[in-house]
This record gives structure tokens, C-alpha cells and sequence, in this order.
């Protein structure tokens, strides 16, 4: 398969993502994907995204986390990357 350059996507969730086993389920979605980053709970109730690699593997992330909770808000930044190494779950 032939990926794209690697970059950085930031996307912040709102809605009924904490208190849910979130944080757990997009970690296992980015280590099945084998992208680098981090997710934390946000003090406004969001959930915060940060995760590297090739583009086409970041927009399967983002289509999987526009999929789900219900009625949750997504929002994305794109830039370039800093250079992550692994995916971590941050404390609040």
C-alpha cells in the first residue's frame, strides 16, 4: 500500500465522549492503525486527538471518530508533524 506524506491532525470531540471508555477506544483505533499520538479528556467535557503518520491512515482516524458517539461534534486542524513516536492515553 502506498502512503501519503506524514502529517498531524488535531481533532477535538464534543458530546458524550467522557466517562465512556473513549479515550480507551480511539488508543486501541490508533495502535491498530499504527499511528503516533495522544488522546485526553479535555476540562470542557471534549475530547482532545493529537496523532501523527501518513494522511490516508489519519483520515481513516477521522472517519472512524466522525462515526461515533452520537451526536457528537468533531472538529480537525491540520499540520505538520513534530515528530511523535508512540500513542499515549494523557491524563484529564
Amino acid at each position: 500500500m502506498m502512503h501519503t506524506r506524514w502529517e498531524r491532525l488535531v481533532v477535538r470531540v464534543h458530546g458524550r465522549v467522557q466517562g465512556v471508555g473513549y479515550r480507551a477506544f480511539v488508543y486501541d483505533v490508533a495502535q491498530t492503525l499504527g499511528l503516533s499520538g495522544s488522546v485526553q479528556n479535555c476540562r470542557d467535557g471534549s475530547v482532545r486527538v493529537e496523532a501523527e503518520g501518513p494522511r490516508d491512515v489519519l483520515e481513516r482516524l477521522l472517519r472512524t471518530l466522525q462515526e461515533g458517539p452520537p451526536a457528537a461534534r468533531v472538529t480537525e486542524e491540520w499540520s505538520e508533524p513534530r515528530g511523535l513516536t508512540r500513542f499515549t492515553i494523557l491524563p484529564t
